[in-house]
């Protein structure tokens, strides 16, 4: 007997179960119940079939007897719980043992039910199985996010640019609409899609964040859609992707203009369908994934150059919105000072004057091609060097390091933006000593990314 698989016709499945027992009007009212409750079953006659199921899909719940003939319950369970350490295990038995039960238990069973077990309470243990399930879900997201201490976005700003982007995210946040966010680097992209995603009504469910410049080309699509174990060499396990990870939340995706063109056909296809089909499966499943992308790249000049789908720019930028940079908005520059000098010296707070004048003085003279990252970074240095509040104007960088001065700007005028970006990476490659890699974090771009502008650079230019 082969598995058979009943599939509901909504939208997306509460749980994807794996059923084997071997008595056939089991089978029969499992693949007609379970469908009902919401849930996506695959039925197996026995224990060997559902290993094979296991190793050749996805589960987020074994229901399994433990005696069948052949391959034993607590066989299967150890057997499926090593291909996939998340799937919860339900025991489903006619003997109403104590012993099998710890033991069940004791491989990690989610729960234990004696047969005939009635429809309500099988209901009710697969809830708490899809509760666990969001609860993990959750905390993978957030574990994406250790590292750093973040506190609830705050957009700050008086400036009118900032009023208007502020404005926008108000009315973009309660909608679904896919969103994205253009700015150069450092101007606080993703700090504007965690507001989108705190104001909306998906703001109790995962935000998940991912550069899409800082992966690797060969490992991209598995960590955006998941792999099933075997689907490549190194693939040890069955993996959730990252828009699984984020179901029923926000998924942002950083410098989206960073993604091969295989990738971005993928990223449209999930787009378009909202369904997800994981590396080695042939399967697919639906998400309910709300997708905010950035980037500072012109994507419009991308597609005449071939270099991104012409029909993924229009998919993605239903809502558009523009970050302004730092030097066109230099009245907010103090606000931002002290709010990031607060956030490495949490005292400066109760300060009523946290940055002497001189210091705000040379701040504001100065035109911050790294935007707000680069003024962070200022800070932090500053908030080292000073002993005692408040920081002056010999606590900051000097004019040689990573600050300049509105005169350099000045004399960009009449300059190409690639030609103002480039100039720019040859000065942060001069001030780091030639070392691409400290130079691209002090851009806040990938390497990958530094090496391509590098590159195209060379070849505009005839030397490559």
């Amino acid at each position: 007997m082969q598995p058979k698989t009943k599939t509901k016709d909504a939208k997306s499945p509460k749980l994807r179960v794996l059923f084997a027992d071997d008595e056939i009007h089991l089978q029969e009212l499992i693949a007609a119940e379970l469908p009902r409750m919401g849930h996506e079953v695959t039925v197996c006659a026995d224990g060997a079939q559902a290993v094979v199921a296991a190793e050749n899909g996805l589960f987020d719940c074994l229901l399994v007897d433990l005696d069948m003939p052949g391959m034993h319950g607590l066989e299967v369970i150890e057997k499926c719980k090593s291909i996939a350490p998340e799937m919860e295990a339900i025991v489903l038995t006619g003997k109403g043992s104590t012993d099998t039960a710890i033991t069940a238990l004791r491989l990690g069973s989610f729960d234990y039910l004696q047969k005939p077990c009635k429809l309500v309470e099988l209901k009710a243990v697969l809830k708490r199985v899809a509760d666990r399930r969001d609860l993990n879900r959750k905390i993978v997201a957030l574990q994406r996010q250790l590292g750093r201490v973040q506190g609830q976005a705050t957009m700050i700003g008086a400036h009118r640019s900032m009023q208007r982007v502020k404005a926008l995210i108000e009315k973009v946040a309660p909608t679904n609409s896919t969103v994205l966010i253009r700015g150069e680097t450092g101007t606080g992209k993703e700090l504007a899609a965690r507001s989108i995603h705190e104001s909306s009504l998906r703001a109790k469910n995962p935000f998940v964040a991912v550069n899409c410049g800082a992966l690797p080309a060969n490992l991209i699509e598995s960590e955006l859609f998941g792999h099933k174990k075997g689907a490549f060499t190194g693939a040890d396990e069955h993996r959730q992707g990252l828009f699984e990870v984020a179901d029923s939340g926000t998924l942002f995706l950083d410098e989206v203009a960073e993604l091969p063109k295989p990738t971005q056909a993928s990223l449209l296809r999930v787009l378009e369908s909202g369904e997800v089909r994981r590396l080695g499966e042939s399967e697919s499943f639906s998400v309910n994934v709300r997708i905010v992308c950035a980037t500072h790249r012109d994507l419009a000049q991308m597609v005449a150059d071939g270099e991104f789908r012409e029909d993924l720019m229009y998919r993605i930028n239903t809502f558009e919105m523009k970050l302004p940079p730092l030097r066109d908005r230099t009245d907010d520059i103090v606000g931002l000072a002290c709010h990031l000098l607060a956030r490495f010296r949490p005292e400066s707070a109760r300060s009523p004057q946290p940055i002497a004048a001189d210091a705000l003085a040379k701040l504001q003279s100065h035109s911050w091609p790294g935007n707000i990252r680069e003024l962070a970074n200022v800070i932090e240095r500053a908030s080292i060097m000073c002993d005692t509040l408040p920081i002056g104007a010999d606590d900051l960088p000097t004019m040689g390091g990573s600050l300049r001065k509105v005169g350099q700007a000045n004399a960009r005028a009449g300059k190409s933006l690639r030609e103002i970006e480039m100039e720019t990476i040859y000065a942060t490659l001069d001030s780091c000593g030639g070392n691409k890699t400290a130079a691209a974090k002090q851009l806040g771009i990938s390497l990958k990314t530094l090496y391509n502008k590098l590159n195209a650079d060379l070849l505009s230019k005839g030397v490559a």
